[in-house]
């Protein structure tokens, strides 16, 4: 596991110290001994860890100087911690919130966090269109990320209401989205957002196609959004 991050960090032009290298084989670990009774993954091998979960969350890396290098960033649907707290480990400089709705994942979170001693991270039990309706996470992050949450319309109405103006989200995304940026367009735009680009990245050690979306908030969104807990899904911008 260690060969494969340390082969793939070098791949993404990182360099990950020994106390990284730790960390990350100290979350695998815990990963596994929590998915036994919480069932939070269905990957929990070291190797498919070490290139589903942590490299394919380490790509974004690759985009941030882009981005004017946020500094602070959303995780918004965290899950498990990807990809909040893989940057974390490798970027210890990020102020880091994991939003999640589930409890026994943000008390997994939780204990990660303490366990691998990261500071300046929080943890945040609740649905993104409540967090989006709140003044402490209403348009306060650089960025906001998202992993295999929702469709395009739908994740913008959970991402941009949580950003800046000037701020970005980025979404990982299997395949190229062609459906999902035509029908998705218009509901990026009422939230105040572009579609900027669709990058596709390689993941060393992984076959499967990956890209990243791109927005950027261009204006302040509407006070009506985000709509209520279930509305963005059920009905689509």
């Amino acid at each position: 596991m260690i060969e494969i991050l340390q082969a793939g960090a070098t791949y993404f032009n990182l360099t990950l110290s020994e106390d990284q290298l730790g960390a990350f084989v100290s979350y695998q670990r815990e990963l596994a001994a929590w998915n036994e009774k919480f069932n939070l993954t269905r990957i929990v091998e070291p190797r498919e860890v070490a290139v589903k979960h942590f490299l394919d969350s380490l790509s974004l890396l690759t985009v941030l100087p882009e981005l004017n290098n946020p500094r602070s960033i959303i995780d918004v649907g965290s899950g498990a911690g990807f990809p909040g707290i893989p940057l974390k480990i490798v970027r210890p400089e990020l102020s880091m919130a994991l939003l999640e709705s589930t409890g026994k994942k943000t008390t997994f979170l939780r204990h990660v966090v303490e366990t691998l001693a990261l500071t300046n991270v929080a943890v945040v039990t609740a649905r993104a269109e409540e967090a989006g309706r709140q003044a402490v996470h209403r348009e306060h992050y650089d960025l906001a990320v998202a992993r295999a949450v929702s469709r395009l319309a739908v994740l913008a109405e959970y991402t941009l209401p949580l950003v800046k103006v000037g701020g970005w989200v980025i979404a990982q995304k299997g395949q190229y989205p062609v459906e999902e940026i035509e029908t998705g367009e218009r509901a990026v735009r009422i939230l105040g957002g572009k579609i900027v680009e669709v990058r596709p990245v390689e993941v060393p050690g992984l076959a499967a196609e990956r890209h990243l979306v791109i927005l950027k908030k261009i204006k302040p969104t509407p006070k009506l959004y985000p709509r209520q807990p279930g509305g963005p899904a059920k009905d689509p911008l």
